[in-house]
């Protein structure tokens, strides 16, 4: 059966339907569904489409789910895109910068160091520009290259996905924080191999650096996939001197493929990702030979009768099934002995004990990488020697994902690498790696566990989790830009107009959920609270209200044995048995139809490079002499085009409630209001320290207020690190007493609270100190009373007086006094 949109529309349209009714069947029978993400029908729909979406795609060959997923799709009119070539000079670059962090002995793991340069005739690495067109159009009045750029990396399991495909996601970043978004169009797996992808990403991220966009105006950004590849690149940039950007956003990375952590065996009832791993039906890229099938190959060739491989004798069940089980029982080796076989990098074969059985694993596991480099720290970055010395990260993860462990364990490794060290062997066998664990600062982490969501949440971005993820992601992306310029960044803030926001359809807010409400600390979306011990954690429920996470010790992630770290485990292993299994059942007679044209080829002959060994699934060294594989040429996706429509209809209504609301406010204004006078951005100009007034709101209903009225917010770096070594003379002294507070001073409760929550903590628990009753006052700030006392009528309302009025005032804050009419 094809692969097109009328297939596909046809495989899911049941699931849809069934989910639909479903939906509504059992809403009100449970509960605890109630409380969960799929209570809006919308993200039930999604979740349940991508499953099935992906279950459909695993009968199709790698080829033609890449062809699928590569399909041009048209990009609104109020989107503005322009796709650039990355020159060759920048791609060299970057092949050399990969060879230097390899080393000899990487570089001999990889198979070479030209082999993964190699690209299809005619093919040239290429990257898109995405922004709002109004954005664009206001930039180039200004001939602005932009101080916000999102260098994003897409993901899709490291073999399918493009720019295209993730272009409604893309877009929302740009508009959520008026950037431009930087998006190329690497090489995928398993004809392009690791580190075929990675090099592909550091170019263009060198040719951004090259056309003059400095490193402080880019904000680098993955999800899956591209969210491992993006961890590797910083650990690149900072290992080779390179600039580093302001700061990265990893939305559900993958950084573990050895599968090592706990919820990889656990439960994957709220996740769209496969607990078995990705299977696809045979095809020449997919799956590669493994050992058995190159030992009959080439006993075939040796012998010259290639009608052998029909019947292959001993070796036939083991070169289909992809396994073999070994009959000594696993107590007779020791369990160091069958740990240490797990560990991928021992030899070309992974070994692993399973139902007392040690179960020896020939085929190779992931497209991106063969097994013996799985546990390379390039491929997965949890095995780094160390995560420090990055810039700030804010990490994104789904509560209901598999990989949720592996994330909450690297964010951890992240802010406090010396207590989190790659286990003892891989340092035994690596002594560089050692000295690299102490050798960085710790990073800044941001992380946010969302309560129950799927593997990268913002695929659904019509939802409204996905909205919350957005806009903190936006917060974000905007304090590291403020923090790396030291200026003010402004960003959209349409909770006012959003269509998700607004409908009532999607409310699904139930009693329980006010109720667990009321211990919230904050609001996806609110200014980044200080980092304490170098991290920010969160745990966000589907209505973007923010709790504070479990301590460390009560996460599965950060409390198994570090020896077991980057081990494979039974469990997953059972699973993807079980699966394979399955496929091989179904599609033995293409696995062996695959296999006989390999050895029509390997009699022909293949191109080489010069004594290197690419892997097996490698198309450079799988290039029949006298033969050039070109390219395909991309078809315009239109079943794709939809599902993009869907996911950008609500930046579409939203653009335009933007529109409506600014020319209400234009209308009620008279012509010459505020003529002549300057804009905010003006009085500021590129302070590094600007007032920040407006954060100090007094009453809870007039925040909220401001919040829902404002659509543009200032965003600044309020020295959350802790790490200032400039103040501006003209800060406020409210703040410089919270400046001068070390993060370790603050209560264990006020430093999950946003500075908006603190300030209204601050307020109810008295903003003065002292007597009342008529004597004096002596106001206070963050805790610290001020060395003067302060008299008023308003005794209620200290800060009512004009002496607080001038300690809190900054740009923007509302007059202090109601003038009597």
């Amino acid at each position: 059966m094809p692969f097109n949109t009328a297939t596909v529309g046809t495989a899911v349209t049941p699931t849809v339907i069934a989910t639909l009714l479903s939906h509504y069947l059992n809403r009100k029978k449970s509960k605890t569904r109630a409380l969960k993400p799929t209570a809006h029908i919308s993200y039930d729909e999604g979740l349940a489409l991508i499953r099935q979406f992906l279950l459909y795609a695993s009968h199709h060959t790698v080829e033609e789910l890449q062809a699928f997923t590569s399909q041009k799709v048209p990009n609104p009119t109020w989107v503005k895109t322009k796709e650039v070539k990355i020159p060759p000079a920048q791609i060299a670059e970057a092949a050399t910068t990969i060879q230097t962090q390899l080393g000899p002995e990487g570089i001999e793991l990889v198979g070479g160091k030209t082999w993964w340069q190699w690209r299809r005739p005619g093919s040239e690495l290429k990257a898109e520009w995405i922004e709002m067109r109004a954005d664009y159009l206001a930039r180039k009045k200004s001939a602005d290259k932009g101080r916000r750029v999102m260098f994003y990396v897409h993901g899709g399991a490291y073999f399918f996905g493009s720019v295209d495909v993730h272009r409604y996601q893309l877009q929302r970043h740009a508009r959520k924080l008026n950037a431009r978004v930087f998006a190329p169009r690497y090489r995928l797996a398993p004809q392009f191999p690791f580190p075929a992808p990675l090099q592909d990403c550091l170019a263009a991220y060198l040719y951004l650096l090259e056309s003059g966009q400095d490193a402080s105006t880019i904000v680098m950004a993955g999800d899956s996939a591209g969210g491992g590849m993006v961890l590797s690149l910083l650990c690149i940039l900072r290992d080779q001197g390179l600039p580093l950007p302001a700061g990265a956003v990893l939305i559900s990375p993958w950084v573990d493929l050895t599968h090592s952590f706990p919820s990889v065996a656990g439960d994957s009832t709220f996740d769209y990702v496969p607990p078995h791993g990705f299977h696809q039906r045979p095809s020449p890229s997919w799956p590669p030979p493994n050992s058995d099938d190159i030992d009959a190959i080439m006993e075939a060739l040796a012998t010259q009768q290639a009608e052998k491989m029909k019947h292959v004798q001993g070796n036939d069940r083991a070169s289909v099934v992809g396994y073999h089980v070994q009959d000594s029982a696993i107590g007779n080796q020791g369990p160091a002995t069958a740990r240490l076989a797990s560990v991928p990098g021992k030899g070309p074969n992974i070994s692993v004990a399973v139902d007392g059985k040690i179960v020896e694993v020939i085929d190779q596991i992931h497209m991106y990488t063969t097994n013996a480099l799985l546990s390379h720290p390039l491929v997965s970055p949890a095995l780094q020697p160390s995560l420090g010395g990055l810039p700030p990260l804010q990490i994104l993860t789904g509560g209901g994902e598999i990989l949720r462990d592996e994330q909450i364990y690297l964010a951890h490794k992240a802010a406090n690498p010396s207590l989190y060290p790659p286990p003892e062997a891989f340092l035994n066998d690596n002594p560089a790696a050692r000295k690299q664990i102490n050798a960085w600062k710790p990073t800044d982490v941001q992380l946010q566990v969302w309560d129950d969501l799927c593997h990268v949440a913002p695929t659904l971005s019509f939802t409204r989790p996905a909205k919350h993820m957005y806009r903190s992601t936006a917060q974000f992306s905007a304090w590291a830009l403020a923090r790396a310029q030291k200026r003010e960044i402004e960003i959209l803030d349409d909770d006012a107009v959003s269509v998700i926001s607004r409908s009532n359809s999607e409310d699904g807010v139930s009693p329980v959920d006010n109720e667990l409400a009321n211990g919230a600390v904050g609001k996806a979306g609110d200014p980044l609270p200080p980092f304490h011990h170098h991290m920010i954690r969160q745990r966000v429920d589907r209505h973007g209200n923010i709790f504070e996470l479990a301590h460390a010790s009560e996460l599965p992630g950060c409390t198994m044995p570090r020896e077991e770290i980057g081990s494979v485990k039974p469990g997953p292993a059972r699973r993807w048995m079980a699966a394979k299994a399955k496929f091989d059942q179904r599609f033995a007679r293409e696995k062996r139809k695959v296999q006989r044209r390999r050895i029509r080829e390997m009699g022909e002959g293949y191109e080489v490079f010069g004594g290197e060994i690419p892997p097996p699934s490698a198309l450079a060294g799988r290039r029949v002499k006298g033969k050039e594989a070109a390219e395909r040429k991309r078809r315009t996706g239109w079943g794709l085009g939809m599902w993009s429509l869907w996911g950008s209809e609500h930046d579409k209504q939203t653009i335009q409630r933007e529109l409506q609301a600014a020319d209400v406010d234009t209308a009620a204004a008279s012509p010459d209001d505020g003529a002549g006078a300057a804009t905010r951005g003006d009085a500021l100009g590129n302070s590094a320290l600007p007032v920040i007034g407006d954060a100090i709101q007094l009453e809870e209903q007039e925040h909220e207020r401001s919040r829902s009225n404002s659509r543009r917010i200032s965003v600044m770096d309020r020295n959350q690190t802790g790490e200032r070594d400039d103040v501006d003379e003209d800060t406020p002294a409210a703040d410089l007493v919270a400046m001068q507070q070390a993060p370790s001073e603050r209560t264990v409760v006020n430093q999950y609270l946003t500075p908006e929550f603190a300030a209204r903590r601050a307020t109810a628990d008295g903003a003065a100190g002292g007597e009342r009753d008529g004597k004096p006052v002596r106001p206070k700030a963050g805790g610290e009373a001020f060395p003067f006392s302060v008299r008023g009528a308003d005794w209620e309302r200290p800060e009512s007086a004009a002496s607080m009025a001038t300690l809190m005032s900054g740009m923007g804050v509302r007059p202090v006094g109601e003038v009597e009419q």
